[in-house]
């Protein structure tokens, strides 16, 4: 009798070792899924796309220098914006609740909020059917995404901020209708639903420039809100997407080698990337601005003179 139960006592430990490996299996199993969902899609085979080639584009030693000297100016230029928007905090702070005492939410932003959502939704969808999910980490979805709030959240001192932070950060979206890079999108109405969600991101600020209050930009030769968003953007790419990117080998918009398309496809990509994006940056979101108010009197003419020969005729 004692020796049957001593043999019993003695399964027990093996019996919860057994469970422990069991739990360790089922976590490792989840987590190995889980990234298989996020980035197991990526096929290092397509031009730029990533992989070990992708990733060994440069030399660790020249990715540590640029990288360090950016996230220098970087850090710079997101002190240096802050602290001068600070400084003329009370006009911002103002502009910011205008909006509060408007009408209600119209039925044109509503629906275009729906686009936005469905068009996004099924890009996120691409993305779950490719196990790219990763992929949404680009900057142009994480624009979308801002855009998406901005029209979903009512005019308040936050909304303001997005929405001129987006503003300067629509570059992207003109690199990707001029320079697109469409070889890995192979699914039915993928490269369709590209073309469509990028056009989008100018849609938005457009229509939200129409509302005025809090969507109202700052004067043009104010540039410490786009000096901010470079920053921001700079700062977001040569830490985190980059970190990312050299960890799981995918080429997060291009900090790891150059795209099919980039005209500057060579070893210094990144530097002239820098050069011409902090211009570009700059002053993109003023073009923007400045167009939308140069077309603007010029559409209210055309519309005013269609108006003028129903009125005689009535």
């Amino acid at each position: 009798m004692f020796r049957q139960e001593s043999s019993i006592l003695a399964c027990i430990p093996s019996c919860s070792n057994s469970l422990q490996d069991g739990e360790r299996n089922m976590s490792r199993y989840n987590l190995d899924s889980l990234m298989d969902w996020v980035y197991g899609g990526v096929d290092p085979r397509f031009a730029g796309n990533g992989g070990p080639e992708c990733a060994a584009f440069l030399s660790m030693k020249q990715r540590v220098v640029e990288s360090l000297l950016l996230t220098a100016i970087s850090a710079s230029e997101i002190l240096l914006g802050f602290l001068k928007i600070r400084h003329s905090q009370e006009n911002w702070q103002e502009e910011g609740t205008k909006g509060r005492q408007g009408k209600q939410e119209s039925l044109g932003k509503n629906l275009l909020l729906v686009a936005l959502c469905l068009t996004f939704g099924v890009e996120v969808g691409f993305k779950f059917a490719t196990k790219t999910l990763i992929y949404l980490l680009n900057p142009c979805h994480v624009v979308t995404m801002m855009q998406i709030f901005l029209l979903a959240c009512p005019p308040c001192k936050i909304a303001m901020i997005i929405f001129r932070l987006q503003m300067h950060m629509l570059n992207g979206a003109l690199l990707a209708l001029l320079f697109p890079v469409v070889n890995t999108r192979l699914l039915p109405f993928e490269m369709e639903v590209y073309y469509i969600q990028h056009v989008m991101l100018y849609v938005v600020p457009v229509y939200l420039l129409r509302k005025g209050g809090a969507y109202t930009p700052e004067p043009l030769g104010n540039f410490w809100w786009a000096l901010l968003s470079t920053g921001l953007l700079f700062l977001y790419h040569f830490t985190f997407l980059q970190f990312l990117g050299m960890i799981t080998e995918v080429n997060l918009n291009n900090m790891l080698c150059p795209a099919v398309s980039d005209p500057f496809y060579g070893p210094w990509y990144r530097m002239w990337a820098s050069g011409h994006q902090t211009l570009m940056t700059m002053i993109h979101g003023k073009c923007v601005v400045l167009l939308f108010f140069c077309i603007t009197p010029v559409v209210k003419y055309i519309q005013d003179f269609i108006r003028l020969p129903t009125k005689k005729i009535v």
